[in-house]
Formats: structure tokens, sequence, C-alpha cells
């Protein structure tokens, strides 16, 4: 198995791109872990409502706006993900300077391009 992405804002509906993300990454033979609002199942994995302290993350996707990541900055930062992918419409200038001083990598683009493209 490939690297561990979490996805924040993990959703069951088909129609949003989170949904799309977990869908390809699982292709693909990432591991994923879920995190969104409520407790429910996705393609066989757990949507948790906490992060996985525990676990080791090498990519934290974002589909959250900047307003809830504040809720998520110092988790996301104690995991020591290798990277933090902002998905348009996520991006953060204040969280990104704080991932940056922890030498974590802020990259803005979006997921399924990535993916689409190789560049993952």
């Amino acid at each position: 198995m490939r690297k561990t992405t979490l996805i924040i804002g993990a959703s069951t509906n088909p129609e949003r791109y989170s949904y799309k993300a977990a869908q390809k990454l699982l292709e693909k033979g990432h591991g994923i872990f879920l995190v969104g609002k409520k407790e429910e199942m996705l393609f066989k994995e757990k949507i948790r409502t906490t992060i996985p302290l525990n676990k080791k993350i090498n990519t934290v996707t974002l589909y959250i706006n900047p307003s809830i990541q504040k809720n998520y900055y110092q988790d996301i930062i104690a995991l020591k993900p290798k990277r933090v992918i902002f998905n348009p419409g996520t991006e953060n200038t204040e969280f990104s300077s704080l991932l940056k001083k922890e030498n974590i990598d802020v990259i803005d683009a979006c997921t399924l391009v990535m993916l689409s493209n190789g560049l993952y």
C-alpha cells in the first residue's frame, strides 16, 4: 500500500469532491483515513469526527473552508504530515504559514487533478 492520506471534509455524497478523492485514492492504491461531520462508512472505511492522532499520515488533503480549518490546526500539525493539500476554495494563508514553520509542505492544488496527472 502506498502512503496514507487523511481527507478532512469527507462525505458520503457522490457529488462532493472529497468523495471523489477518496474513491480515486483507493483506486490508485493509497491508504485513506476520513474525517467528516458525522460518523458514517465510505468505501468500507469509517468516517470519523476527530483526527486520528496515533496514525502515520503522509498527506492531509482539505475539503473544508478556512473558517472551519482553525479547529484542526493543532491536530494536523501534531500529525507531522509530509504535506497538506489545500484544494480549490480551501486556501488559507494563516494556516499555510503555520505549516511552513513546522517544515510541512503546503500545496495549493486539486487532489483529483494531481492523481489524474500522476503528480500525487
